[in-house]
């Protein structure tokens, strides 16, 4: 039955969003069909759903998720590669992996997330999940995926969520085959990351060459795909930039020419400044992480933090996501990467959540669609008792969540008590 949503404080997306009280939100299958005062508005064959003066908002959009990961953090650091050969070797053992992926998809939506998009993950199991998900066969959010990514020999994910490309041709090779199992976009791994620095203080190495860049992004061009590019280090952003890349992943401190490489290309910078805080700002003896892991770590947060204030100052835009699956990122805290927003780059929690819907919505070409609350839009909403507006961790917790017109009350996410515990200690 369709729904009608009253008694709500509506916050639309907007960048100056402030409460509107008084309207009801019209909900005809999966489409807000009109939004009207509540005062003559006719609500007969609706059921009506009563908010009861709680905050109703678009759903949250996460950019940057690795969908077979769940971020438990382990007291060593694993050998992914091996984990993923051994994994993919075996029929039975494989066959698991779309069951975990579907697992994460749901604490995703339950926590309020309901469009991510997947940036590397193991062969094509993630297209899989996502078209179970659009058929209707199984509860899930909006995805976006790349499946598999490509890198190089030592380069970051190497021969577990991506290909390993030793010439243009490979890289040609590699996109032509991703391609073959329909993802939304391509992904490139064109630097190392925190854990792949063989120096400390050299984390983010360029590792792909810059022709290599080009002949993939060509490729995903051609065929109407927008490329996504792991880029940690000031040197990977331009090059990335220079050959064709259309969202900086991570980021790096920026220059001049850099931001006008931004400009030029129309390209984005979805910032992930969960990623690598535990790696900078918690105690060793809370991570065991190594100290030049931590060192490592600090580089690459400050770069961001650097990357995004640039952008913002600049007119550039800046998109947000978690980075799912590196150690204590979770696939329920979309809000805390919210909240860092606020905290380092300094701007108010209605921009904050106005870049979480309304602008992630854009930078993945669904702004027409999804990311507001406005009639014609899909019904894509998040209730929480408290204002955002006024504390962002607000958002911590879910009333109810709207996937499609599909009303979801009082969803659960089990949460990892000793991930929460540490990560508080940074709000």
């Amino acid at each position: 039955m369709n729904k009608v949503y009253i008694n709500g404080i509506l916050l639309d997306g907007s960048e100056n969003m402030v409460p509107h009280k008084g309207k009801v939100i019209f909900v005809d299958g999966e489409k807000i069909s009109r939004i009207e005062d509540k005062k003559g508005a006719k609500l007969k064959g609706y059921e009506i759903v009563d908010l009861k003066g709680k905050y109703i908002m678009p759903g949250l959009i996460n950019l940057h998720v690795h969908m077979p990961a769940g971020g438990k953090p382990k007291k060593k650091q694993q050998d992914f590669r091996k984990l993923v050969k051994l994994i993919t070797s075996n029929p039975i053992s494989y066959a698991a992996v779309p069951m975990v992926v579907k697992k994460n998809a749901v604490t995703e939506l339950m926590s309020g997330v309901t469009t991510l998009r997947a940036v590397g993950g193991i062969k094509n199991s993630e297209s899989k999940i996502r078209d179970k998900i659009n058929a209707g066969k199984i509860l899930g959010p909006r995805m976006l995926v790349a499946n598999e990514a490509i890198s190089v020999p030592g380069g970051h994910m190497a021969g577990s969520l991506a290909y390993e490309a030793t010439s243009v041709e490979d890289a040609i090779k590699y996109a032509k085959k991703i391609i073959e199992t329909k993802p939304d976009l391509l992904k490139l791994m064109i630097t190392g990351g925190v854990l792949d620095a063989e120096v400390r203080g050299e984390p983010g190495v360029l590792k792909m060459a810059p022709e290599m860049v080009k002949a993939a992004c060509d490729v995903a061009h051609a065929n109407g795909l927008k490329v996504a590019a792991h880029v940690e280090s000031t040197e990977g952003v331009k090059v990335a930039l220079e050959n064709g890349v259309d969202t900086i992943e991570h980021g790096a401190k920026t220059t001049d020419e850099i931001i006008q490489l931004f400009k030029e290309r129309g390209a984005y910078h979805v910032a992930t400044l969960s990623a690598v805080m535990p790696y900078a700002l918690l105690p060793l003896e809370v991570t065991n992480f190594k100290e030049d892991d931590q060192f490592n770590g600090n580089v690459v947060f400050q770069g961001i933090v650097d990357c995004a204030n640039e952008c913002l100052k600049e007119g550039v835009t800046v998109g947000l996501g978690t980075d799912t699956g590196c150690p204590y990122i979770t696939h329920y805290d979309m809000w805390r990467e919210i909240y860092y927003f606020t905290k380092y780059c300094h701007v108010s929690n209605a921009f904050a959540l106005h870049t979480a819907t309304q602008v992630n919505a854009k930078i993945i070409g669904l702004e027409e669609e999804i990311g507001t609350i406005a009639e014609g839009f899909c019904a894509d909403m998040i209730v929480t008792e408290d204002n955002p507006l006024e504390d962002i961790k607000a958002l911590r917790h879910v009333d109810m969540v709207i996937t499609k017109g599909r009303l979801i009350q009082n969803p659960k996410v089990k949460k990892m008590e000793n991930v929460e515990d540490a990560l508080d200690t940074l709000l």
